[in-house]
């Protein structure tokens, strides 16, 4: 590990793993915990239990539905994009069942979501369609309280507890949950309602009042994602709107790349996150026995 990646990492840890003993750091899950460890990792993920990434995923839609001969300038890695298409050339169900069978049949979690569920986490929000993390969590004989987006304005959002507890954390599956195929946020025009939606006032709003309070609040960690992901930031963004920055409370992501220009306006700029260049199998360990330390701590 370089020295410079070492000091940052030892920084981070500083700040979250006192955060994680308390209960009081925000997970938020993409499906970058899926990356297959390295071939030096003493961990190991074998390829028939891993759902495909994205770009995986947008390009076996793609070869289905034809998108490269009726689009030849377009990428196929363009997942909302692809959805779309292969949605028009089939059908709505069709393109849930193959998600389905790409990301949760058959599938087991990996190294890294297991050890997210043995850490305390009060609140967490993913991105990810699978059930993988809430299987982890059960093994930790953890039972998630489970908030599902849902398309329809008509519905109201739950609240999560005044008081949190990690033994029941409340979970917030922001795309939806592969077992209800009608909250599944994966095409151009899915996205686009769920950007209204965002807009919506209590108690329909997707993210309840007490989520946002509490990332205005709380620590913040990001597993597993790329802040050069769009949606992301949007995303981002609409939690954190209208807080002073001086306020804005700790917030991490774990990238081994991160791309310098979000790195520069994101944390250089604007203070907002600090980015730890570090893959995931590298830096889960490093947490578990920083907080398993702090346990022991007279």
């Amino acid at each position: 590990m370089k020295p410079e990646v070492a000091s940052a990492t030892d920084d981070a840890l500083a700040v979250i793993a006192p955060a994680v003993l308390r209960g009081e750091c925000i997970l938020f899950l993409g499906a970058g915990v899926h990356y297959p460890p390295p071939v030096c990792s003493p961990f190991r993920y074998p390829e028939s239990e891993q759902p495909p990434l994205g770009s995986a995923l947008s390009e076996a839609l793609a070869a289905k539905c034809g998108f490269v001969d009726r689009f030849p300038t377009e990428s196929p890695t363009n997942l909302q994009r692809v959805a779309l298409c292969y949605e028009r050339r089939f059908n709505r169900p069709q393109l849930i069942k193959e998600l389905e069978a790409a990301v949760d049949v058959g599938k087991e979690p990996s190294p890294a979501l297991r050890m997210l569920a043995e850490l305390d986490f009060p609140l967490v929000v993913t991105t990810n369609y699978d059930q993988l993390f809430e299987r982890a969590l059960a093994a930790e004989g953890k039972q998630p309280d489970l908030q599902v987006y849902s398309c329809d304005e008509r519905v109201e959002t739950n609240e999560p507890p005044l008081q949190l507890d990690p033994r029941r954390p409340y979970f917030l599956k922001l795309h939806g949950d592969i077992r209800m195929p009608e909250s599944i946020v994966i095409t151009d025009e899915d996205y686009i309602h769920f950007v209204m939606r965002m807009t919506d006032k209590e108690p329909q709003n997707p993210v309840a009042s007490g989520v946002r309070y509490f990332f205005k609040k709380m620590t913040t960690l990001f597993i597993g994602y790329s802040l050069l992901d769009y949606n992301l930031r949007l995303l981002f963004r609409t939690l954190r709107w209208k807080v002073d920055r001086s306020k804005v409370p700790d917030t991490f992501s774990i990238d081994p790349f991160p791309d310098p220009l979000i790195l520069d306006i994101w944390f250089n700029e604007r203070r907002q996150v600090t980015f730890v260049a570090q893959s995931v199998w590298d830096f889960l360990p490093r947490l578990l026995e920083r907080v398993a330390d702090l346990k022991a701590a007279p």
